[in-house]
């Protein structure tokens, strides 16, 4: 059955736009609080990295279509042993499924090709794949469910970066081959990442309006056809790729699209929007590629920031979210496409450890030498991805880099006093010290702690109505 859009106060939004939501952070949101997010702004899909039981049942009856991800380190497990693959889908789709949540998708792996894992996943994916499939039918699931996995962009190149001499990366073409026709075979789409802002990132002579979409790059031609935005020219280039596999009609997901807010010169909310907006708008005409002209379901990245994500990449890495870390909307967007941006609807409900900070001491003697290896220990264990030039914390003193460090480190510890120390040089106030875009976060309570707090009032209730019963 084809999901229809909600009609929520954020306005109606794209059938065929979802959002990813990770939880490589120290406190994420809990799982009914984001449901209820989406549902408020009208997302109708959501795609996650695993299928942790309890986040995965929060959308139950939720009417969202939902993505569910195994992990790279489950590979090997489940390409190995048809067996574990049954009891996994057994577990993790079967019963969730019974339980009314409205899972479409199982994505096997998480961009298991990228040349930084040396070829690690390159003989297990397939498999796996494989494996799962079988299981998913013979749990009577496979019109249903479709197995595919989240491959980057890379997996496939143009040697002079015209479309039409794209075709897949030479050390894992057998590979691929090898899975496109499997996906060909049982209907499932080829689940692609196609990131333009990583393309201005890495190289300084990237033509930053070819990044966008509102036709203000040269562009290129290739073959009659001009292409006007960067995302146009890859997506077309996987079209060609899969071409000249001999299996041109698999349908294409986009598993990830989206654009950064902090950490980098071009990571900020003005670029995120425009990019947005233009994308949006795109998506809304169904205009796809010159070579894929029509719509595609699409996954935003990301609904919200995560703190514990590596920066190997780049620091833009921990902020790739619509959202803050705690649900609250940093940029005007209209889901619809049709351009009418304003704020989304923020996260409610959401449950704030106590209003307290942790800040480099006032009046401190401390050498300069004592304080600058405190700042280092923080950010080391911390998250100082904020602080910088042309970043959202770029106004602070090297007092207030401290006390943002002290207070990233002292959050992400559930406010350990004893996270506050740093020999002496720390202090814990009540007053947020927050200036100006560069916001000091406030450690979320945790799904263990909310958790908890209900079987406390669940008990007391139980022994409130018993006392009560006694008394009558």
């Amino acid at each position: 059955m084809a999901l229809s859009h909600f009609q929520a106060g954020q306005g109606e939004t794209l059938s065929d736009i979802g959002v990813n939501w990770g939880a490589m952070a120290s406190q994420p949101l809990y799982p009914p609080v984001v449901v209820n997010l989406l549902k408020e702004n009208g997302i109708s899909r959501i795609k996650l990295f695993d299928a942790d039981p309890w986040t995965v049942s929060a959308f139950s009856g939720s009417n969202i279509e939902v993505m569910v991800g195994i992990p790279n380190e489950m590979l090997k497990k489940l390409s190995k042993d048809k067996d574990n693959a049954e009891d996994w889908v057994k577990h993790n789709v079967s019963k969730q499924i019974k339980g009314g949540v409205d899972i479409r998708y199982i994505s096997v792996g998480n961009e298991p090709f990228l040349k930084s894992y040396n070829g690690s996943y390159v003989g297990i994916t397939l498999p796996a794949m494989k494996n799962v499939q079988r299981a998913i039918n013979k749990a009577g699931l496979g019109d249903k469910i479709k197995v595919t996995s989240a491959l980057n962009a890379d997996v496939y190149e143009s040697a002079t970066d015209k479309p039409s001499d794209g075709k897949f990366r030479k050390d894992i073409y057998d590979t691929m081959e090898q899975i496109v026709s499997f996906l060909d075979e049982n209907k499932s789409p080829f689940l692609v990442n196609i990131y333009p802002f990583l393309s201005l990132y890495q190289n300084e002579d990237f033509p930053k309006d070819y990044a966008f979409f509102d036709g203000n790059a040269k562009g290129t031609d290739d073959k009659n056809v001009h292409y006007s935005n960067m995302f146009d020219a890859n997506l077309d280039t996987l079209v060609w790729s899969l071409k000249k596999t001999g299996h041109p009609n698999v349908s294409i997901v986009i598993g990830e699209v989206g654009w950064p807010t902090d950490g980098d010169k071009n990571a900020n909310g003005e670029n995120a929007k425009r990019f947005y907006r233009g994308f949006l708008k795109k998506m809304a005409n169904k205009k796809g590629s010159p070579l894929h002209p029509k719509s595609m379901i699409t996954y935003l990245f990301s609904l919200t920031d995560e703190n514990q994500k590596s920066i190997a990449p780049g620091d833009f890495e921990r902020h790739w979210g619509i959202f803050t870390y705690d649900g609250k909307p940093k940029f005007s967007i209209d889901f619809s496409g049709k351009g009418q941006d304003k704020m989304p609807i923020a996260a409610k409900g959401v449950s704030y450890q106590e209003q307290k900070w942790c800040v480099l001491k006032q009046g401190t003697k401390a050498d300069k030498q004592a304080v600058q290896d405190a700042l280092a220990y923080a950010c080391s264990m911390g998250d100082c991805s904020s602080l910088g030039s042309a970043r959202s914390c770029a106004d602070l003193t090297l007092a207030g880099n401290v006390s943002y460090a002290f207070n990233q480190y002292f959050q992400i510890n559930d406010q350990s006093v004893e996270a506050c120390d740093f020999n002496g040089l720390a202090e814990i106030v009540q007053n947020d010290p927050s200036k100006g875009s560069c916001r000091f976060p406030l450690a979320l309570m945790s799904s263990a702690n909310i958790l908890t707090a209900m079987q406390h009032v669940r008990r007391y209730l139980i022994g409130f109505i018993i006392i009560f019963t006694f008394c009558l």
